[in-house]
């Protein structure tokens, strides 16, 4: 094997060959190992962080040897990166292609010619490609020096981003040709090595695995609080950096694209819903620094390599720590300081088990596992460094942090723990080492479940042990304990709790065992409601109280309902913002320049002096621009009201739904501006009933709309309610 292999190369040493062809001067880590392997014939599995060079190893071995080496990626935007860069540094503008489903007939026959003369050193596939049968005929008559599978977790269903059409790679591959396969990922844990190994047929693989510690990297994770206010005000904290901010669906990276915007921030999409020359101008104007900052589904980024990214926020937890650890990787790839920052609720975790309901029981087992992690990996107090690195099957003293993770930087407290760690290592052999951590936590806090029932587990001697301490602290616990190598989950099992000989021993004589106090996020709200967030941004009762009443006394001086001058949301705005100029107030929710030019001027009198007398740092200089007060939008809106079209009609044409659009006028009617539905309301509701919702609002101290409800018991739903309200808001606050 050798010899042949020294018969296809260039007659250059491996040093002289990266220098040649990629202006290097050395290897990172394994690479040189891992290319010689492979001119050896032999097949060869790379585990490495993204960042570490994977691409190096199967891209300069493929300009050494001869024939051509097909190259099995996932996402035609990664092709596409990867092509561009190779012809960029090659004077051969033939030396890479990719074959996929974006190509005309004659851009593929093009291809086919420049492959088999032999000038086409690598041919980026997509599955799919590779599956169908004229593919697998041209490939089998060309000369061919390995297959390299990209991004390989894609094969494994325990891997993050898993995809069918991988799991027939192997038979495709021994069609074609028997020569060299390689296999690289970014994220493996040794389920999904073992997986991906088994799946091939390469289990004789030489397997090379990297650290996967990225020290360059801050990992912090907030509660999912008033979250759109806290990226805006970040990324205008950094202003001249890139980042990527990912989103679960592609609705949420629309919207949280156009609100950047709205903020003055060069912010663009990045979803498979768009159109493919759309994703490829906006992926070229991120990297080409045209846009500062891409908001992208996980599409976005798989090879994507632009080394100065500073930060990856993640605005909805991702559906697993393989997933997060690939997104958060891309950040900091030139070595600098990369901070990736996740916003966290419970909410967005019962978003992502109602995807799982549908699907395969084994799917679903599998999702609920991966869900488990990441649920543990956002709420533990443990060094976050040391978390991640555990679960990739590496050991990591926290002291190597170096203060590099929000719990490192402020740590909680500790306390002895030996009595609930021997309490949970007790209930889980009692209970044959057969259970999860759920039903422990049930177990041992003495909750009934439909499982500790139905295993009649109430009736044992362990159930409720732990009764002093809920489920959440018994969570922590086996966390802790997982981390302290006294237990495994076993991953075959889907997480079914064991003790490793470690634990055992700790059982028999049990042992100094500190815990981490956790988080808590059980009051996470996603619904950005107003909370205190940042320096000078925390809620000011003292000040609400002081405008509660102005309030009270402007509205008795006008004759209106207090709800007409500020509603209550705008006033807890001023609580956390402090504005103290008309221009300022403009900012604030729910205020426009008509409402702060009529109701205004006390406010601001008011809050500058209370700034004044209590020394107050006012959170200057961000004040956030809410989406629907983006000029286009409202004009439209409100021009369509004008020409008095259906409301019905006005969401078709917007693409949105009626009630996304009542959102909208009430959005623009709270902020001062006067919106006239008579002619869609008469056709609704009787006049006479409209005046007897009317004169309710004109009388009560709230506009709340299931006070409302309540007061009529009833009699109108509440679409006519609130249809009323905002002619009443229009009226007369307006």
């Amino acid at each position: 094997m050798e010899s042949s292999v020294t018969e296809r190369t260039v007659p250059m040493n491996l040093d002289e060959a990266l220098l040649h062809y990629f202006g290097y001067q050395s290897f990172k880590g394994e690479q040189k190992q891992i290319i010689e392997n492979i001119l050896a014939g032999r097949n060869t599995f790379v585990i490495m962080p993204t960042g570490g060079g994977k691409s190096m190893c199967y891209q300069l071995p493929s300009l050494m040897m001869e024939g051509t080496a097909v190259i099995v990626s996932p996402l035609i935007a990664l092709m596409k990166n990867q092509v561009d860069a190779i012809r960029y540094v090659s004077e051969n503008g033939s030396v890479a292609h990719f074959l996929n489903s974006s190509l005309t007939k004659a851009e593929i026959a093009s291809v086919k010619k420049d492959v088999a003369s032999g000038v086409t050193k690598m041919l980026y596939v997509a599955p799919e490609s590779l599956t169908k049968k004229e593919n697998i005929e041209f490939l089998s008559s060309v000369n061919l020096s390995f297959f390299a599978i990209d991004e390989a977790h894609c094969i494994s269903e325990w891997g993050h981003d898993f995809r069918p059409e991988y799991r027939r790679l192997r038979e495709i591959f021994e069609k074609i040709s028997k020569v060299p396969v390689i296999a690289l990922t970014a994220t493996a844990t040794p389920k999904v090595q073992l997986d991906i190994q088994r799946n091939l047929n390469m289990l004789d693989a030489q397997v090379f695995k990297a650290s996967f510690n990225r020290d360059n990297l801050f990992y912090e994770i907030r509660p999912k609080r008033d979250v759109e206010k806290q990226i805006i005000k970040y990324i205008k904290a950094h202003q001249d950096e890139s980042g990527i901010i990912y989103c679960l669906s592609r609705k949420k990276v629309e919207e949280i694209a156009e609100l950047l915007q709205v903020n003055g921030i060069n912010a663009l999409p990045y979803h498979a819903g768009l159109d493919a020359d759309v994703r490829a101008k906006h992926q070229d104007m991120f990297l080409m620094e045209e846009a500062s900052v891409i908001v992208a589904t996980i599409a976005f980024g798989m090879g994507i390599d632009k080394p100065d990214v500073r930060y990856v926020i993640h605005h909805d937890i991702p559906k697993s720590l393989e997933s997060y650890y690939q997104e958060t990787g891309r950040a900091g790839r030139d070595g600098g300081v990369g901070v990736c920052l996740a916003f966290y609720s419970y909410k967005d975790i019962e978003k992502l088990e109602k995807f799982l309901s549908g699907k395969p029981l084994t799917e679903q087992e599998i999702g609920r596992q991966l869900l488990t992690e990441i649920v543990s990996y956002a709420e533990t107090s443990v060094c976050r460094r040391k978390y991640i690195l555990h679960y990739f099957g590496e050991t990591f003293d926290e002291k190597g942090c170096h203060e590099h993770c929000d719990n490192c930087k402020n740590p909680r407290e500790r306390r002895e723990g030996m009595e609930y760690v021997s309490t949970l290592l007790k209930a889980i052999k009692e209970l044959d080492e057969q259970f999860k951590a759920r039903h422990y936590c049930a177990y041992l806090s003495g909750m009934i479940t439909s499982e500790i029932k139905s295993f009649k587990h109430q009736s044992n001697p362990g159930f409720g042990s732990g009764k002093d301490r809920d489920e959440h602290f018994w969570n922590a616990v086996i966390r802790q304990a997982t981390i302290g190598g006294l237990i495994y989950k076993e991953v075959e099992s889907f997480g079914v709790l064991k003790l490793t000989e470690q634990g055992k021993a700790f059982s028999e004589k049990p042992s100094s065992f500190l815990l981490l106090k956790e988080h808590d996020f059980s009051n996470t709200d996603d619904d950005e409601n107003f909370v205190s967030s940042g320096k000078g941004g925390a809620f000011d009762e003292s000040l609400y109280d002081l405008l509660l009443d102005l309030r009270k006394s402007v509205a008795k001086q006008m004759g209106v309902p207090p709800f007409v001058v500020f509603q209550d949301p705008s006033l807890k705005d001023m609580c956390l913002q402090y504005p103290i100029t008309m221009d300022e107030l403009t900012h604030i929710q729910g205020v426009g320049v008509g409402k702060a030019q009529r109701f205004g001027e006390p406010f601001v009198d008011l809050i500058a002096h209370y700034v004044e007398e209590n020394d107050i740092d006012r959170p200057q200089d961000f004040f956030m621009k809410s989406l629907v007060n983006k000029s286009g939008l409202k004009v439209q809106l409100i021009q369509n009201i004008d020409r008095k079209l259906p409301l019905e009609d006005i969401a078709r044409s917007q693409s949105k739904s009626f009630e996304e659009i009542l959102e909208e006028i009430e959005s623009i009617v709270a902020s001062g501006t006067r919106v006239n539905l008579t002619y869609y309301l008469d056709g609704k509701i009787d006049r006479t009933e409209q005046e007897e919702i009317f004169d309710y609002f004109n009388s009560a101290e709230s506009d709340d709309i299931i006070d409302a409800y309540h007061e009529f018991d009833g009699l109108y739903s509440e679409e006519e309610l609130r249809l009323v309200r905002i002619r009443y808001l229009s009226e007369v606050a307006n």
